[in-house]
Order: structure tokens, then sequence, then C-alpha cells
């Protein structure tokens, strides 16, 4: 009995032993994890709170003071600002200024009806406006922010090569559009319709617009664009939403999207620029378009925005663009996708409806009534459209001509299918 009591402390020695080797031996390890753990915890909040201080003054630099706030059914939340406040008059060039008075429309035949359907937008459903004297701006909020993929250009697109040229470069954006050159353009009009394409992914988007473009396909690429755009990066939804974009050097450093820098000067106290388009077209059902004429004003020569038929939304300065001071030598109808190609292959992103352009009415996408404005600030039919898509096995696009429509095409599709891997 007493050998097997000697026995058992001997063995509980070399236990206790053995067990204090390796606390010894793990002493280092854990210590050394420890410093790291704290270097990095150090590291990180730093570099966090950089960030967020970034973050927060950019907002409070885009996001003016309101005088009334309105909260959108898909949750936006519109700020009434004082017109003079908007955030184009932090421009060195417009500080102290207000708003222009609206110019002299061009000339089309027709008589502008001011009647015209406002309400085409999700944050007016509840029947909420905003007063006289201020406009509509979507608040843009941290989240926004944070999906940016680099928050230093937060509102402004990815810079990359020959982002509207139509040939077929190999860049992640994929183009089906319908274009003029050629000659001296002063402004183009179209009606667009609008869709709810599928966006697959938070880093692609899909949009349908116009761009009056002047200068070369270089760094001084001049560009005014707006349509309608769905995009889960910048909007954090899928929902199509009426937007503008400018630059003056191919989208390094100058322009921006709606209102998130100096530049486009709203005068509408009606439309939200960024903010939903309710309703939307249905497959084989009810069809919804919306017409934009962007002119160039002969007086001031700055180009304004016109939404419907009569209903001026602003305009931008002409003092912000380089070779658009003068004239436009292209004009640009369409749709564009991002194809990350994420997954390997191709995207499954949908351009307009989602549908190839063969379908025609009431299945695919259209422009019509595609306009140029001349150099005597007249409206007139396109001369020599021409109508290319990049990737046709993904996207195509198929044009025409008739006394109801005037010039215009069919477009879209479904991205990835059996002839577009």
């Amino acid at each position: 009995m007493e050998n097997f009591a000697s026995c058992s402390n001997s063995m509980i020695t070399i236990f206790v032993l053995a067990l204090l080797i390796v606390i010894l031996i793990l002493i280092p390890s854990v210590n050394s994890l420890e410093t790291s753990n704290k270097s990095d915890q150090s590291f990180r909040p730093d570099m966090e709170l950089k960030k967020l201080n970034f973050i927060k003054a950019k907002l409070n630099k885009i996001n003016k003071p309101s005088v009334k706030t309105i909260q959108s059914p898909d949750g936006d939340i519109i700020d009434c600002v004082l017109s003079h406040q908007q955030p184009a008059f932090d421009h060195p060039e417009l500080q102290g200024q207000k708003p222009l008075d609206p110019p002299e429309r061009p000339n089309d035949g027709h008589n502008p009806n001011e009647s015209m359907m406002e309400d085409f937008q999700l944050w007016r459903v509840s029947g909420e406006s905003c007063p006289e004297g201020t406009i509509p701006i979507r608040r843009s909020t941290e989240e926004d922010m944070l999906r940016a993929i680099n928050i230093k250009r937060f509102g402004q697109k990815r810079v990359i090569k020959r982002r509207v040229r139509r040939d077929s470069t190999s860049t992640d954006h994929e183009h089906a559009v319908g274009y003029v050159s050629g000659q001296q353009y002063y402004g183009a009009k179209a009606s667009i319709n609008v869709w709810a394409p599928r966006v697959t992914n938070q880093y692609e988007f899909s949009l349908s617009q116009m761009w009056v473009i002047s200068g070369s396909f270089g760094n001084d690429l001049n560009t005014i664009e707006a349509g309608w755009q769905v995009s889960p990066e910048q909007y954090g939804d899928s929902h199509p939403r009426f937007f503008t974009y400018w630059t003056t050097d191919a989208y390094q450093a100058t322009g921006c999207y709606n209102l998130l820098c100096s530049g486009f000067v709203q005068t509408n106290s009606r439309i939200a620029i960024g903010a939903a388009i309710s309703p939307t077209s249905n497959y084989n059902g009810g069809q919804f378009d919306i017409s934009l004429l962007i002119w160039k004003d002969p007086k001031h020569g700055n180009w304004w925005l016109e939404f419907g038929s009569g209903i001026l939304v602003g305009y931008w300065p002409s003092f912000l663009f380089t070779h658009l001071r003068d004239h436009a030598s292209m004009v640009q109808f369409g749709g564009e996708i991002v194809n990350t190609r994420s997954s390997g292959f191709h995207t499954s992103t949908q351009m307009g409806s989602g549908h190839f352009s063969g379908l025609g009415f009431g299945k695919a996408s259209y422009f019509r009534n595609l306009q140029v404005v001349d150099w005597d600030n007249n409206l007139t039919p396109l001369s020599n459209l021409k109508v290319l898509a990049d990737h046709p096995n993904c996207y195509d696009i198929r044009g025409g001509i008739n006394r109801v429509w005037g010039n215009y095409f069919y477009y879209g599709g479904p991205g990835r299918n059996v002839r577009c891997p």
C-alpha cells in the first residue's frame, strides 16, 4: 500500500513538472500574441477614427440645413433646402449668387405643357412637397458612404479607360447605344422607357441615359449625363432612380452624381435628383417612360435639363467645362452595365427590361423620339443615327424610324446566357 502511494506521488510530481514546462514554453507565445493584438487594436481604431472623421466632414459638406424633412416610403430622407444654400453654391464662382431665371427653350413647333406629370417619384406618394424657394435633396448617410469602394471618391464614377466610347475594348463596362457624331450639337432629347433591371452584385449597376459629349476620349473628355439607374452601391437598394452626372476630365477628379458636389444648380422644388422613380414598366403590361431634354442656353451658355415638357430641373454652369463651353461633338443614348465577373463568368445583371431588342414593345426597353438641338436652338430629328452593342450576345440593340416615334431603338438583354458565358 505504501509502495502504491509512493508511486502515485511520484506520478503527480512528474505531471506537475511537465505542466510547468508547458506553461513556461507557452507564456512567451501568449505574451507575443497579446502584444500583437494590442498593436493591432491600437492601429485599427486610429484608421477607423480617421475614416469616420472623413465621412462626417463629407456629409456635413453635402447635407445642407433643411427647412423641412420628408420621409420617403423607400427609406430615403428628403431635405428641403433653401435654393441658394444647395451644394452648387459652395463653388467659388457661384458663392453669393442665386439660381438663374429660365432660359429660352429650344424650338420644336409645340408649346410645352406646364402641367406635365411631376409625381413620378416615390417620395411624392404621401402628397408632401417642398416649399417654394427650396429644393428637395436626397440626404446622404454614413451607410451610403461605407458602401462605396473608395470613400474618397463617393459620388463619382470609377475611373476606367474609354468609358463612353462605343467599341469592343475589354473593360468591365458594357454598352448598347445609339449615337450621332460629326456635327456641332447644342443639346439632345429622348423619351426613355423605365424598368427595374436586376443587378446581381453590389458593385455593378444598370443604367439608361443620354450622354452629351465633347473632347477626345483621353483625359480631356467632357460629358453631361442624365437618365435612370439601378445602383446598389450608390443607393443601397434596387430601385431605378433619376440621376445626373458630369465630368470635364474623363471621370478622373471632376464631376459627380446628382448634387454630391458643387456643380449642377437645381431650380425645381418638386423633383429630387437621385430619388426613386415610380411607376416602372412591366413585361407584357403597362409601359412608363420619362422625357429628358438637355440643351445649351444660347444667351448665357449654361446647359439646362428639362423633365417632361416644360419642367425645368436646373442647369450645369458653362464654366464647369472646357470643350462643352462651346458645343458637343457627339450625342449618345442607351444602356450601360458593369460586369465584374465576380463568379468567374459573365454577370447576370440585366440591361433595360432584361430582354433582347427583338421582342419589341412591352417586352424590350426602348428610347423614342430621339432629337438633337442645332446651332439655332431648334430641335431636329437625327439624320445619321448609328447603333452598336459591344457584347451583342449579352445585350443588343435594334434601331428604327416611324411617324409616331421618330428615331427610336429597342435595346437590352439578360447578360449571362448560353451565348454569353
